[in-house]
């Protein structure tokens, strides 16, 4: 019979095992449903409850994008959920459709501004011509990250990073309505929409230690577009070019 003898003085490491991906099924589904209760909760009054196509809508192309938008919402869940499910076959084959989708959205966005800004629509006691500026920055964003999320289709943990973020763009018409605002203010809904980006970084952090390139460089994009557009907004150039694009849209 042989003895171990333990050598007290030799320290022992531990190693911590982090919890990786395994969770990423449960976190991107969690927050797809939580985008879908955002953007529920911000147009309920002006277009779900008060049925959709018979919403009180100014223009047909309104009513196509608000429609366009509510489909990507519900492909997000419909997506992570059939991730979740282990089905990956059928999530690729409707990818492809969500991507002509995200073509189709941004045709849409475009149109439904130059609609808004034709009718001097936006937030009261805002400028038209300046707020244009922040429906086509938003589509700017999601057709890049869109387009890059495609791409990078066959990297899991990269595409779904990117379709999350992107959607983030799209969260600040949801969060402007919420009936909490007195007022609907898009920097201040830019600002809370960043509370997605932050349980995005937090979920990286717990489980793999480190935030990843594509939060950080998708993040870091949205919130840079973001954040420049208001300066240029008030420039003497954009109003030109608002001005212009109103005239052509008439």
């Amino acid at each position: 019979m042989s003895t171990v003898v333990a050598r007290p003085n030799v320290p022992v490491k531990v190693v911590r095992v982090v919890p990786g991906r395994r969770f990423d099924h449960f976190f991107f589904s969690a927050m797809a449903l939580l985008m879908l209760a955002t953007v529920f909760w911000g147009f309920a009054a002006t277009y779900y409850l008060a049925g959709v196509f018979r919403a009180p809508l100014p223009s047909l192309i309104i009513h196509l994008h608000g429609a366009a938008f509510s489909c990507w919402i519900l492909l997000l869940v419909t997506q992570t959920s059939l991730v979740s499910a282990g089905r990956v076959d059928i999530h690729r084959r409707l990818g492809i459709a969500g991507f002509l989708l995200a073509c189709l959205m941004v045709i849409l966005g475009v149109l439904a501004a130059t609609n808004s800004l034709v009718r001097n629509s936006g937030p009261p006691g805002s400028d038209a011509k300046a707020f244009y500026i922040i429906p086509l920055t938003d589509m700017l964003i999601f057709a890049t990250l869109i387009f890059f999320a495609f791409r990078a289709r066959s990297n899991p943990s990269t595409h779904k990073r990117l379709i999350f973020v992107g959607t983030v763009a799209l969260m600040i018409a949801a969060i402007a309505r919420w009936p909490i605002w007195s007022h609907r203010n898009p920097i201040t809904a830019a600002l809370c929409s960043y509370v997605f980006l932050l349980i995005l970084v937090a979920y990286d952090l717990w489980s793999t230690r480190k935030v990843h390139r594509a939060t950080i460089w998708a993040g870091a994009f949205l919130i840079f577009v973001q954040q420049i557009r208001i300066p240029i907004a008030h420039t003497a150039a954009w109003h030109s070019f608002a001005t212009w694009v109103q005239s052509i849209a008439r």
